[in-house]
């Protein structure tokens, strides 16, 4: 009998993910996990929002039954998520002429959208920013897209290549689909203004690009209205584009994988289409959704106090961040490190590009019990009062 799996080689270790297993199987006690976009409070532990709390105690005290959702998700959940992406009163949520389909976390509708793109628009180039969060390049390869890449991150000034990353975009083809990080960029925690934002706009108009504005940390830089701006220029311009967006972050919902993808359209009428379309490809894939996730989510937006209650608790997530940043910037400035380290504090959202080199990252690792992605990205998350300190000493001794 032929063995049909008998030369199949073991796939890589994730990346991002293996950073944990690596923390977890290192005996030593003084070890910090910077590795994998959790949020943590300020014990180190993953934090259960109260009002998530008493969703879910209310949700299960009600009786639901598990019955399957519709293919495109829980009806309230994608109106309340269209309306928290664009605003309330925007063009695009009174007119119709959006789709928005729920979808497996951020990452399954970063997928639906390039299964989208790539099959039903016939889109043949998807493109990224250099570097990337580590499943972006994949996830439009497995879909059957050719990666290119655009310059992004300026290492020589820690910031932005704005005009890299123009001529990159301006080289991509006619119905490409970009990827731009709408907010709180991962991995760099760079954004662009949003004068740049509008440039960019307009060269996607004129040449034809239809990007994919990935929102995963809205209310993490500056709070949820600002910080959905680049979207809501978009949505105002009139160019055909896309949204994934998530609650893992912003609900601590990880393991519920509360997604969506929406499409922006010309009218209700190609929405409606384009609808049937993405609701045919998650039929093949994963058929329908999960619920629980969703109807928390859809129970705390649409009630005023509970929601008052959710950005209040976002916004505790997101000042402390903001400490945490300026804390490793001081500890690294008191202890006399060679390398100036305020640049962390002008970045955004839970992650921090350090400049390390993947050996410095390794010395990390095996000499401090340091554990993070080997292209230097660091998780603000992982550190607190009791470990920044020690951090910042590692640090120093790496440069």
């Amino acid at each position: 009998m032929t063995a049909v799996f008998e030369n199949i080689q073991a796939a890589a270790p994730d990346s991002i993910l293996g950073v944990t297993a690596k923390y977890l199987a290192d005996p030593r006690l003084e070890k910090v996990n910077l590795g994998v976009g959790l949020y943590l409070d300020e014990k180190g532990k993953p934090k259960v929002l109260d009002v998530v709390r008493q969703e879910q105690k209310t949700l299960i005290e009600s009786g639901l039954p598990n019955t399957y959702l519709p293919i495109r998700g829980l009806a309230a959940y994608r109106e309340l998520t269209q309306k928290m992406v664009f605003g309330e009163h925007s063009d695009v949520v009174q007119s119709g002429r959006a789709c928005t389909i729920q979808a497996l976390g951020g990452t399954g509708a970063i997928k639906l959208a390039a299964d989208f793109m790539r099959n039903v628009c016939g889109t043949t180039v998807g493109a990224s920013s250099d570097p990337t969060w580590g499943n972006h390049d994949d996830i439009m390869r497995l879909s059957g897209l050719k990666v290119q890449k655009y310059r992004y991150y300026d290492a020589a000034h820690f910031g932005v290549d704005f005009f890299g990353m123009l001529e990159d975009v301006a080289r991509l083809p006619s119905g490409a689909m970009p990827i731009f990080h709408s907010c709180c960029h991962n991995p760099t925690g760079y954004d662009m203004t949003i004068e740049q934002w509008a440039e960019l706009l307009e060269l996607c108009r004129s040449h034809g690009l239809v990007p994919l504005l990935d929102m995963a940390y809205q209310g993490f830089r500056e709070g949820l209205e600002a910080d959905a701006a680049a979207i809501r220029l978009f949505a105002e311009s009139g160019v055909d584009f896309l949204v994934a967006t998530s609650y893992s972050k912003s609900f601590g919902l990880y393991s519920e994988r509360v997604g969506a993808l929406t499409v922006v359209t010309q009218s209700k009428k190609q929405a409606d289409a384009v609808t049937t379309r993405v609701e045919a490809l998650a039929r093949a894939n994963y058929s329908n959704p999960p619920s629980f996730g969703s109807r928390i989510v859809a129970g705390v937006l649409s009630d005023s106090v509970k929601r008052a209650l959710w950005e209040a608790e976002l916004a505790t997530m997101r000042d402390r961040i903001r400490s945490m940043r300026c804390a490793l910037a001081e500890e690294m400035k008191k202890i006399g490190a060679k390398r100036d380290f305020s640049f962390i504090t002008r970045q955004s959202g839970m992650f921090s590009f350090t400049g390390f080199s993947p050996e410095q990252m390794d010395r990390l690792a095996n000499e401090f019990g340091i554990y993070a992605v080997r292209n230097g990205r660091i998780c603000i998350c992982g550190l607190n009062a009791s470990n920044v300190a020690y951090v910042a000493r590692a640090f120093a001794d790496v440069l």
